[in-house]
């Protein structure tokens, strides 16, 4: 098959698979295509038990499709921007702190926290695997994905402050989670890592990443503000988002990043100063369906992937307590950053615990854990990143809502004045 006609598959199943989620299920579409992805991996792998050849039909589909590639270079530039593009920049500058800890600090202590934890937990269940590649995994599985939880947070009554820290954490750590996937890998592969060398990778990766961000948003807005065409102007941010991102990988530099910083860019400074009402409307049209469109083809993926993937039943121990390793790191990390941070600003009842539970983890960490070179390694970190990435979204993503109404409720109740005394 071409890629035409890979492509109107995808399309298709994430259609239809919205569609019976919309009618039925009643899930978030996210979530509900990927069950719905996941019941249909489980039934083809069925069927072949019974003699019904569809796993190969379906296995040279997905055979064709490197998830790596069109994740991480190609879906994700769309993404980043689109999340990016709703971003109130005084919010975020409002959360600047627990943001800008979480994302750099608290990625880089998850990182050692797991891997130092997966270290001892694989040698209790007879995979022993070297520290350096259990810290890839740590690395790969740090970086949170809330694509699947933001509508959830919106419907559950979410304050503003923690959506914002929320989004504003997954769309930096994003950058930083890959830079520092990328020097262990490295080590991994047996090149030499010096800490001047992995300071000046990290320094060149993220700052040259908001730098190029800054001038590519700058030369789009400056473009903005000279015309008043919305097809002309969406036509802009969509070539800088591809034209962005594909320049900041051929420069070395992190791509994520810079697409970040253009999102905000254009999302504040250009909407007020460079952009009609009408270019407004019809750039939140086109980006919200760009948005939403990708993230069903990416959970459909996600949901598909496990028909090709190297799982051994000596995997399910590791893979259960990855589970649990991967949520005691986040706790560990996020209420370490809150409590640094408690003496100079408040923050709302249950803050540690949301945060902790609605850190999901989604495409990005499989297609992480499949840029991993082929070995005996890679097969039990693909087995442990899918067990938390289906945890994390099927099971994290539909009782989020509980837990944020839950805590919501009890600060009302606190805040709240106490009734008067009868005399």
């Amino acid at each position: 098959m071409g890629l035409f006609q890979v492509t109107a598959v995808l399309i298709t199943l994430a259609a239809a698979f919205s569609y019976i989620n919309y009618r039925y299920l009643k899930l978030p579409t996210t979530i509900g295509v990927m069950a719905i992805a996941l019941m249909m991996s489980a039934f083809i792998i069925a069927a072949g038990s019974l003699g019904y050849n569809l796993h190969d039909w379906a296995e040279g589909i997905l055979n064709q499709i490197d998830f790596e590639e069109t994740l991480l270079h190609g879906m994700l530039a769309f993404l980043l921007f689109a999340g990016a593009l709703h971003i109130n920049l005084d919010d975020l500058g409002a959360q600047k702190g627990p943001i800008a800890l979480l994302a750099t600090v608290g990625v880089v202590a998850s990182t050692f926290m797991v891997g130092g934890l997966t270290y001892y937990m694989l040698q209790l269940v007879g995979l022993p695997m070297s520290f350096v590649y259990c810290l890839l995994f740590g690395a790969l599985i740090s970086p949170t994905d809330p694509i699947a939880v933001l509508g959830i947070l919106k419907t559950a009554g979410a304050s503003t402050s923690l959506k914002t820290k929320i989004t504003g954490e997954s769309l930096f750590n994003d950058g930083i989670g890959v830079v520092v996937f990328l020097v262990i890998l490295q080590i991994a592969r047996g090149h030499e890592a010096t800490f001047t060398s992995v300071s000046l990778l990290l320094l060149r990766e993220a700052v040259g990443g908001v730098f190029f961000g800054l001038a590519t948003g700058l030369l789009t807005f400056w473009m903005l503000r000279n015309i008043d065409n919305y097809q002309v102007e969406v036509l802009l941010t969509l070539a800088l988002s591809m034209g962005g991102y594909a320049a900041a990988e051929a420069l070395h530099i992190s791509a994520p990043i810079a697409i970040v910083v253009a999102g905000l860019l254009i999302g504040n400074q250009g909407r007020m100063f460079a952009m009609s009402e009408k270019t407004n409307q019809n750039l939140d049209t086109f980006w919200e369906l760009i948005d939403e469109v990708l993230n069903a083809v990416l959970f459909l993926l996600v949901g598909l992937e496990v028909l090709i993937m190297p799982i051994d039943r000596a995997h399910w121990p590791a893979g259960l307590a990855a589970i649990g390793i991967a949520l005691l790191a986040r706790y560990i990390s996020v209420a370490s950053m809150i409590t640094l941070l408690r003496p100079m600003r408040t923050f709302s009842l249950g803050a540690i615990r949301i945060l902790t539970w609605a850190g999901l983890r989604g495409g990005i960490s499989v297609a992480l854990a499949l840029a991993i070179p082929r070995s005996a390694e890679r097969e039990t970190i693909l087995a442990m990143t899918y067990a938390v990435v289906i945890f994390s979204i099927l099971v994290q993503g539909l009782t989020v809502g509980r837990v944020v109404k839950y805590f919501s409720i009890m600060q009302q109740r606190k805040s709240a004045p106490p009734p008067l005394k009868p005399r």
